[in-house]
C-alpha cells in the first residue's frame, strides 16, 4: 500500500490518540490497513496486538475495504415481523455472500443493522443513502440484480 500515514503525526504520541487515530484512519481509507495500524503502534509506542484488541472491540471498525454499495438489511421489530429474515435470505441466495462480507468483485457489501428508523416501510433495506422498503424476497432479488447491473440508481 503505497499511503501517506502523515496525518498520525497530527496527534500527540500517547495511548490516549488511538481511538481517534483508527476514527481517522478509517475515515481516510474506508477500513483500518494492517500498514496503518502498525504505523500508529510505532507511533504511540505500543504493541499492535494493543490496537488490534481496541479495534476489534468497536464494531464500528472495519479491516476490509467496503463495497463501491452498502446494502444494510434492517433487523429492527417491525422489519423482523414483517419478514427481515426472508428479506436478508433472498439477498444472500442472489449475492452469493452472507452479512458482514463483500462480493468478490468488490461490488457489494452486506450489512445487518439493528434498526434503519423506517419503520412504516418494513421491511427495508438502505443501499448507500437510498432507502427502499415494503419489500418482498422477489422485490428485493430484482432490485440486487439491477444494482450488480449498474441499473439501479443509488
Amino acid at each position: 500500500m503505497e499511503a501517506s500515514f502523515d496525518y498520525i503525526r497530527s496527534y500527540p504520541p500517547e495511548p490516549s490518540s488511538l481511538i481517534p487515530l483508527l476514527q481517522r484512519t478509517q475515515e481516510r481509507f474506508g477500513y483500518l490497513p494492517r500498514e496503518a495500524l502498525e504505523e500508529i503502534a510505532n507511533y504511540l509506542g505500543v504493541p499492535l496486538s494493543r490496537v488490534y484488541g481496541v479495534a476489534t472491540f468497536y464494531a464500528q471498525f472495519r479491516f476490509e475495504p467496503l463495497g463501491k454499495y452498502v446494502v444494510k438489511i434492517c433487523h429492527g421489530t417491525a422489519c423482523h415481523v414483517n419478514g427481515a429474515v426472508n428479506i436478508s435470505q433472498a439477498i444472500t441466495e442472489e449475492l452469493g455472500i452472507e452479512e458482514g462480507q463483500t462480493t468478490e468483485d468488490g461490488l457489494v457489501t452486506l450489512e445487518r443493522v439493528a434498526c434503519l428508523g423506517c419503520c412504516s416501510l418494513a421491511p427495508v433495506i438502505m443501499i448507500n443513502d437510498k432507502v427502499f422498503g415494503k419489500l418482498t424476497p422477489d422485490k428485493v432479488r430484482k432490485l440486487m440484480r439491477k444494482l450488480r447491473e449498474g441499473k439501479l440508481d443509488v
